[in-house]
């Protein structure tokens, strides 16, 4: 009876310890290949000049936003991709930064304005990064604070040359962000022109149309914020990413 009850006990441990592998270390979805090892930065350009700021801690990729390449600072897939699905965790560690210039967003993306025609601003904790898009940094998928929520394309949202429609298109329908410090899971659809995005399992973009968006590019993660003085004078991005997933279609 002694063995028998010994045998459960280390069966029982090892299930536990499987079953909490599994969860840290999901496997890659049906279909899609993994474009981050959790080891290294391979597959991946590091910025030229960089000197270590983006990095692997912990089987994630850590970025400080203290980047020192002299010009683009945004780390890149090797390859470059044409339509595709993408899966990816990502969280922002920390929000050192207060953004006094947030302004509130309408459902059509317009800024909402007070009594005299000015744009209504508020001070939030920010910190900002995002998912690009085929080499474009315009196709930006946001990773920020703002309280309209991650997944809304700036680059469009704000081109005033845009039509109403891809405005609106390109902003969240919801805020499904996570609190700060906590994983986020982006699921990006990008066929021809046109995004859809998941953020956490809900739909915050649905099928918007980006005009000019290049047929194929590579994916990045983007570099955002500068200091003065050792201060920080914008969002940075203090942000990881891990379980970073795509399909092609």
């Amino acid at each position: 009876m002694k063995i028998k009850i010994l045998i459960f006990a280390v069966l029982f441990i090892a299930c536990q310890t499987g079953a909490q592998k599994n969860a840290d270390n999901p496997d890659v979805p049906e279909g899609f290949t993994s474009i981050f090892n959790g080891e290294d930065l391979t597959g991946w350009i590091i910025p030229g000049g960089d000197n270590g700021h983006w990095k692997i801690i912990d089987g994630v990729i850590d970025y400080d936003a203290e980047s020192e390449a002299p010009e683009d600072k945004n780390l890149w897939t090797e390859k470059e991709f044409g339509d595709f699905e993408l899966f990816a965790d990502w969280r922002i560690k920390e929000t050192p930064w207060d953004n006094p210039r947030v302004p509130l967003i309408m459902p059509d993306g317009t800024h909402k304005l007070n009594e005299k025609g000015e744009e209504i601003k508020m001070v939030v904790p920010d910190s900002d990064s995002g998912i690009l898009l085929r080499g474009q940094g315009k196709s930006q998928v946001n990773i920020w604070c703002w309280p309209i929520g991650s997944g809304e394309v700036y680059g469009y949202r704000m081109d005033v040359e845009m039509p109403a429609e891809v405005v609106k298109a390109v902003t969240p329908i919801t805020n499904a962000d996570h609190n700060i410090g906590e994983w986020n899971t982006f699921k990006i659809t990008v066929r021809g022109n046109v995004l859809t995005v998941e953020l956490n399992g809900k739909l915050v973009i649905d099928q918007a149309e980006l005009p000019g968006l290049p047929e194929r590019g590579p994916i990045g993660l983007q570099h955002h914020g500068n200091k003065e003085n050792g201060e920080w004078v914008s969002p940075p991005s203090l942000v990881q990413f891990k379980n970073i997933y795509v399909k092609e279609l």
